[in-house]
């Protein structure tokens, strides 16, 4: 009979995974750790929202797919293209939107609020021009609605495929009301509050994507970036194809990116090994 306590190399194995893991969301050099599980904080560990958020593997890829619908919008775009240094720090803006999210969904009242707070007190300085000479704003309520609700689709869509393929549709809508309440605080308008109503929402901006040069460069750049570790290389790399595989028909087709065709199968066996793997790492 095989022991109930793990060797000392699997230990060892599961501590090197996590530790890997835990590098691509914290930077030690600013003196972050891991968000800490709080009960007080916005939602609580009965929610929708801390089942979701909770599985790495699964997150990695909504957060890809959240990406590259997000750059389909113009200003959204230009948001990135004229205030920050993506090209030379993509991987600490990752870093700092996923340390967003795990405070804003794990952390206590006061760290989420902050967090919120952080991020409105920046949206108020990206002001800028589009090339065709309309102005934008990221404190724009209809911008911000995109964000979230591409962002919120993508999450619940990744959990779906690679955490809980038979989420009941009462649980996907309480996510969206969930995730609604934290959207109002950062100013977005409208918030939908369940599946059906993020999906109208979807269908009513997109007569406003676009795709142009810069978009494809910022693609590139997302999905060509260099691993953070060797460690991670191919873990990464099939993340970005889920990324693209989970996007919808339409979004791969303004992309210029081909169908999941006969590759698809492999590429969702091996990111589900993949979350079997992280799971196991951080039991």
């Amino acid at each position: 009979m095989a022991s109930p306590f793990p060797s000392p190399l699997v230990r060892s194995l599961k501590s090197r995974i996590a530790r890997e893991v835990v590098g691509l969301f914290n930077d030690p050099a600013k003196g972050e750790a891991p968000v800490t599980r709080r009960q007080d904080g916005l939602f609580g560990a009965g929610s929708v929202a801390w089942r979701v958020h909770g599985d790495v593997t699964s997150m990695l890829v909504g957060g890809v797919s959240g990406l590259l619908l997000q750059m389909l919008h113009p200003a959204v775009l230009a948001g990135v293209w004229d205030h920050s240094n993506f090209r030379a720090d993509m991987h600490g803006r990752l870093k700092r939107t996923a340390r967003f999210i795990a405070l804003t969904t794990y952390g206590g009242r006061d760290e989420a609020e902050a967090a919120i707070a952080r991020v409105r007190r920046i949206h108020v300085q990206v002001t800028g021009t589009l090339p065709d000479g309309t102005p934008y704003a990221a404190n724009d309520p209809a911008l911000l609605a995109w964000v979230h609700v591409t962002e919120a689709t993508s999450f619940l869509a990744g959990w779906r495929r690679y955490g809980e393929p038979r989420m009941t549709r009462a649980d996907q809508d309480r996510y969206f009301a969930e995730m609604a309440d934290m959207a109002t605080a950062l100013g977005a308008d409208p918030a939908p509050r369940s599946r059906a109503a993020a999906a109208v929402l979807i269908r009513t901006m997109r007569g406003d994507l676009r795709v142009d040069d810069r978009t494809r460069e910022v693609a590139r750049l997302v999905l060509d970036q260099k691993p953070a570790s060797p460690a991670i290389a191919p873990m990464q790399a099939l993340t970005m194809q889920a990324g693209i595989d989970l996007l919808p028909e339409w979004a791969r087709t303004m992309h210029g990116f081909s169908g999941p065709g006969i590759a698809a199968p492999l590429v969702r066996a091996g990111t589900f090994g993949i979350a079997q793997t992280l799971r196991w790492a951080f039991a």
